[in-house]
């Protein structure tokens, strides 16, 4: 699968797939996050913590996100084979 076809595939997923819409989204809330966080000058200890915790929440997220993608795109490669 290419780029363009990863692309449309997540974009379907989106529109059809409850769970990745889910995570999708929960993945942009923590992202709006970060971003709140590292715009500030300094972070207290607890808002370091809080940084290193939603990027490893981020990262399993997105890594859950491309197993669904993964796996739609695999079963819809053996049902068209």
């Amino acid at each position: 699968m290419n780029i363009a076809e990863a692309q449309d595939v997540k974009h379907f997923l989106l529109q059809s797939h409850d769970q990745y819409r889910e995570l999708a989204e929960r993945h942009h809330e923590l992202d709006d996050r970060l971003h709140t966080l590292i715009g500030k000058s300094h972070l207290s200890e607890s808002e370091q913590v809080e940084e290193v915790t939603l990027k490893k929440r981020k990262l399993a997220l997105k890594d859950r996100m491309e197993e669904i993608v993964l796996e739609w795109a695999r079963d819809h490669h053996a049902s068209t084979s």
